[in-house]
């Protein structure tokens, strides 16, 4: 019997998100972007975040929305500036949140290898910048590397294609990004689905998320027939 939840209302996923969480957020800009997660996340109440992510917010939806309701407290990523990313902008500029930035491999590296129960590992990336300050390096076969920890989540908001009931994701093109390697890497893994099918649907050779790393998937198109029907 699986252990993932289907949830028909997003309320309900997010439900149990403590304040003081680090929270992985999928997406590469919009693309892959779990906004009605993050929606609701808001709703929730939950603050004194630390958010996980490619960049720091598009606009004023999604995870500049949950910046700007003043629930993030630091953030980190690889890109925390362009040309929409006014939201965060503003509020680091006043000291309102921190920030830590993390090359994108690093970053993507940091948090596989959270989930794959490594405890660090050497890299190149960032060796004589700023960047690896106080860090230890070492030099292996001549080149010079940078000790890394994972990244680990207390909760990852991912967005997919479809899920199956046994928890099963797929992914639609760069909506891929991050979500796979953030499903591995948090003890509390939600997904939200354009929609959901029965288990043995989807040919197990195309899985690209076990349904073993997902605890919860949002319903999204049973979220908006339940908002239609309370409007």
């Amino acid at each position: 019997m699986s252990r993932t939840e289907i949830c028909d209302a997003a309320r309900h996923a997010v439900a149990g998100i403590h304040d003081g969480s680090t929270v992985l957020v999928g997406g590469f800009g919009m693309a892959g972007m779990p906004t009605t997660l993050i929606d609701a996340l808001i709703q929730q109440g939950a603050t004194d975040l630390t958010i996980v992510s490619n960049n720091a917010g598009n606009g004023d939806t999604g995870l500049a929305a949950l910046l700007a309701a003043g629930r993030v407290t630091k953030v980190i990523c690889s890109f925390p500036r362009q040309t929409d990313s006014y939201v965060f902008d503003e509020l680091y500029r006043a000291g309102k949140v921190h920030l830590e930035v993390v090359p994108q491999g690093n970053l993507a590296e940091r948090i596989r290898a959270a989930g794959a129960g490594i405890g660090a590992f050497f890299c190149p990336t960032g060796v004589g910048t700023p960047l690896a300050e106080g860090k230890e390096t070492r030099t292996i076969d001549g080149r010079d590397y940078v000790l890394e920890y994972p990244i680990r989540g207390d909760v990852a908001l991912i967005g997919a294609h479809i899920g199956d009931r046994a928890g099963n994701l797929l992914y639609r093109k760069t909506a891929r990004n991050f979500g796979p390697v953030m499903a591995t890497a948090a003890s509390l893994t939600i997904a939200e689905v354009s929609r959901v099918v029965e288990a043995g649907s989807i040919d197990p050779e195309i899985v690209v998320t076990p349904g073993i790393f997902v605890d919860r998937i949002l319903d999204l198109s049973a979220d908006r027939r339940m908002r239609e029907a309370a409007s």
